[in-house]
């Protein structure tokens, strides 16, 4: 998985960055569902894994003091 890969080689501002435009996507994709357009269901699933993956990476990195 280079996904995660990727988040572990960032920074925890980068992280938080990175936590920040995954919340604003939900956030946009529960309006356009909301709203009558039917966005792909599936990347609600993607979205949810991402915010959980980022969150995991930073509490590691407050746990070990990086």
């Amino acid at each position: 998985m280079s996904k995660v890969e990727d988040y572990r080689k960032k920074t925890n501002e980068e992280l938080k960055i990175e936590l920040n435009s995954l919340l604003k996507e939900r956030f946009e994709l529960r309006i356009k569902r909301g709203s009558g357009l039917n966005p792909k269901p599936h990347l609600f699933g993607i979205n949810k894994k991402n915010i959980a993956r980022v969150k995991t990476i930073i509490k590691e990195k407050l746990k070990n003091g990086k």
